[in-house]
């Protein structure tokens, strides 16, 4: 059985720990191989190997920095049926999304061969008499990225690309779950031409984590994944010096008003609330109906709606199917002990996803879609963030009570209203309390040019994922003020030189 190690100063290398943990098909339940947890020490390594490189890929002119990241686009453009069975086979997603998760990531690589434009700085001409001001965008030194499992492309390019054409070296611990996308990730890296030793990447579990943490040589930590973890990388990494970035959890609504298209409503909701098996964090699990008429009709077509959803493995299959398994065994469990709960507190099952089957590959992780009606804030399926497919259907008899739920919730990450009305639209935008909002869009992940983030206990840390926050955190503001001795006077100076 194969046991994948870690990839450091430009090839892979086998961990020395003598810890491994199992990598499953989802699907199938069968297990692919074994991956290595590497040791502190190992970690450490990484993290010299990486500084070592700083020196020279820091003073790498922006333009050549921009060129590897050209090559790179090209590469993951040739490779992209390899790299989306890679994370069909092992996350689970259906091929087609994971083709998806991809073209996401490389829109990132894309934006970062702007990097001669986007690191140039800004200069002001005789902010004085013969005095200039200018400011130099500089890389931070070593950075490290901590990924999660739903998106073993599309999150390291969130982060890595940005981070690596600004100058910074990288050192990646992605998820001990799928990882074979992020190696092939590096190797790609260095065919492209990428210095060895500027992308490392670790795998490993809360051992490596904690060292990428403390390590005084790492500068900034970059994190997706759940709110209480997010939240102990953030306390953990500020209390060691570092610049963080920590996205958590979500919980997004989609109110629905009156005089929204109802089949586009429902069309939005299929692939928002389900696709992804609802592992994104941006799914919608919660629908907000404004009326009960709405509630009505909203829940009946949502019910044949899911009676066509097909459900099975991601690839390997003459129909392709909608929504692939779960993870692990374990988090399919977790999301049937939530299904489990809401039927206990009292909300209405009206699609049950537990026991589901899929003939063929009855031993896979697959949770079938799930539909609550009658769900009630104070319910554990709406206060948490199951990451299934399961769909909560809210009533309220205002816009006003909807946007409310949505403002007294703890997690702000994504959201969407679906109306026909540009004043209630407008509205919405500027009140509601989250980071990312979709007027008559389900899932507003905004392009790479822009940045990604939520608000409240979705995000830690002051500055968004790629766009033009990903350059400000990967980056330290140097700013020069530069007068040359002609034409001074003679004497001594009490005064600011911009006085003058």
């Amino acid at each position: 059985m194969t046991t994948l190690g870690n990839y450091i100063n430009g090839e892979r290398v086998a961990s020395e720990s003598g810890r491994t943990a199992p990598v499953f098909n989802p699907a199938t339940g069968e297990k692919r191989l074994d991956v290595a947890l590497s040791s502190a020490d190992e970690t450490r390594a990484a993290i010299a190997n990486a500084q070592e490189a700083f020196k020279d890929w820091s003073a790498t002119p922006p333009l050549s920095r921009a060129r590897v990241m050209f090559k790179f686009k090209e590469l993951l453009e040739q490779h992209a049926d390899e790299i989306a069975e890679l994370i069909t086979l092992e996350h689970g997603k259906v091929f087609s999304d994971a083709k998806g998760e991809l073209t996401r990531g490389l829109e990132v690589v894309e934006f970062a061969c702007g990097i001669p434009h986007l690191q140039k700085g800004e200069h002001s001409l005789n902010v004085g008499r013969g005095v200039d001001s200018y400011s130099q965008m500089m890389p931070m030194g070593v950075v490290a990225g901590i990924t999660p499992f739903n998106f073993p492309a599309m999150v390291p390019m969130w982060m890595f690309p940005v981070a690596i054409a600004c100058g910074n070296t990288f050192v990646l611990k992605p998820s001990e779950k799928d990882p074979s996308v992020p190696l092939r990730l590096a190797e790609l890296l260095t065919e492209a031409g990428l210095p060895n030793g500027v992308f490392n990447v670790v795998n490993g579990d809360k051992e490596s984590v904690d060292v990428l943490l403390t390590d005084e040589r790492i500068e900034a930590v970059s994190f997706v994944g759940s709110t209480p973890i997010a939240e102990y990388i953030y306390s953990t990494a500020c209390a060691h010096g570092k610049r963080v970035q920590a996205l958590g959890g979500a919980k997004n609504h989609m109110i629905v008003m009156p005089d929204a298209d109802p089949e586009q409503v429902i069309n939005s909701l299929m692939g928002a609330a389900y696709g992804s098996a609802g592992e994104r964090c941006m799914a919608i699990s919660v629908a907000v109906c404004v009326g009960d008429e709405v509630a009505n009709h909203l829940v009946k077509d949502l019910q044949g709606a899911i009676a066509e959803l097909k459900v099975g493995p991601g690839i390997g299959e003459a129909i392709e199917s909608h929504m692939g398994p779960l993870v692990s065994r374990q988090h399919a469990d977790k999301v049937i002990g939530y299904i489990d709960a809401g039927v206990e507190e009292g909300a209405e099952l009206l699609v049950d996803g537990r026991n589901f089957v899929v003939t063929g590959n009855e031993n896979g992780y697959f949770v079938g879609p799930t539909l609550f009606n009658h769900v009630k804030p104070g319910m554990r399926i709406y206060k948490e963030e199951i990451f299934g497919p399961v769909l909560a259907v809210v009533r309220v008899d205002s816009y006003e009570e909807a946007l409310a739920l949505i403002n007294e919730h703890e997690y702000g990450n994504g959201t969407a209203i679906f109306t026909r009305d540009g004043d209630t639209a407008r509205n919405f935008a500027a009140n509601v309390q989250v980071g990312m909002i979709g007027i008559n869009v389900p899932i507003p992940v905004p392009m790479a040019f822009h940045s990604f983030g939520g608000w409240k206990r979705s995000l830690f840390g002051p500055l968004h994922m790629h766009g033009p926050d990903g350059v400000r955190f990967y980056t330290r503001m140097k700013t020069i003020t530069a007068r040359w001795p002609t034409g001074l006077s003679a004497g001594p100076e009490f005064s600011m030189p911009t006085m003058k």
